[in-house]
């Protein structure tokens, strides 16, 4: 168990746990200061920036001076302002195919996850179980999460790179040499949109590289998608949907499924 000290008080909580805590006083204040996590929780100055800094990067949190806002608190649109929008919108149906995913993994299997809102969602619950594993990922909100979980039981290879600030994930030659090192039972996939015409489709040109290697460096392929990425279509193409094994879906369509299942893919509706 994760234990803080601060002034020779020691508090004993999960750090997962307080920064959850610290995020909704956040959504019911708006803004919280680095002085009020430390009082609330007795911890160190040090360790609560670094809490706020997590949330920042999980894209929950914008840091101010002094502590951190909501970001919709930002009064010019950014990358961050992208990636936390991403992250609230359809936020439940990503929560049920997470629980739904999560459970699928077995002791000491091997996960690739993406830089992708509804990867975050499944690594928040693979850190919250007592399963041994190991995570392959080249988001920056994941690694912090598996880095600060407690207990350890999750293994974590973070892919570095050249970051991509829109989805807070490494891409880029350095992230393509070290997925092609690894191998993992199978990697959870979440892409921008699914096409009618049978593919899987990313808007940026380097994400859909690191997913096609991710891809082609996992035992088996799962699709979490919710029903609006049926309406949605990257500039790039991933992969067709041959080359996935089974799909997590939410209010999908049915013409949606029809053309999964007809393309050899297993379709799960949560």
């Amino acid at each position: 168990m994760h234990v803080e000290e601060d002034d020779g008080a020691t508090r004993r909580l999960l750090a997962a746990e307080r920064q959850a805590a610290t995020a909704e006083l956040l959504r019911a204040a708006g803004s919280v200061t680095v002085a009020e996590v430390q009082e609330r929780f007795g911890v160190s100055p040090m360790t609560a920036r670094r809490d706020l800094r997590i949330l920042e990067e999980s894209g929950l949190a914008r840091r101010t001076h002094g502590g951190a806002m909501l970001p919709g608190g930002r009064n010019h649109p950014s990358a961050g302002d992208a990636f936390a929008d991403a992250a609230r919108e359809h936020a439940a149906e990503r929560a049920r195919i997470a629980e739904a995913v999560a459970a699928t993994v077995r002791a000491d299997e091997s996960v690739y996850l993406d830089s992708s809102p509804a990867a975050i969602e499944v690594a928040r619950r693979l850190v919250r179980g007592q399963l041994p594993l190991t995570i392959v990922t080249n988001s920056q909100p994941i690694a912090h999460l598996v880095a600060e979980a407690e207990p350890g039981n999750v293994r974590l290879t973070a892919i570095g790179g050249a970051l991509n600030r829109r989805t807070r994930g490494f891409v880029g030659p350095s992230a393509m040499e070290t997925i092609r090192r690894h191998f993992a039972d199978r990697l959870f996939l979440s892409v921008r949109g699914v096409a009618p015409s049978g593919a899987l489709t990313e808007s940026d040109e380097l994400e859909a590289e690191v997913k096609r290697a991710m891809i082609e460096r996992s035992r088996s392929v799962l699709l979490v998608a919710q029903g609006h990425k049926f309406d949605e279509r990257g500039l790039n193409v991933v992969v067709p949907f041959s080359r996935v094994d089974q799909s997590y879906l939410t209010d999908a369509p049915i013409a949606g499924s029809r053309v999964l299942q007809e393309a050899g893919v297993d379709v799960i509706s949560v």
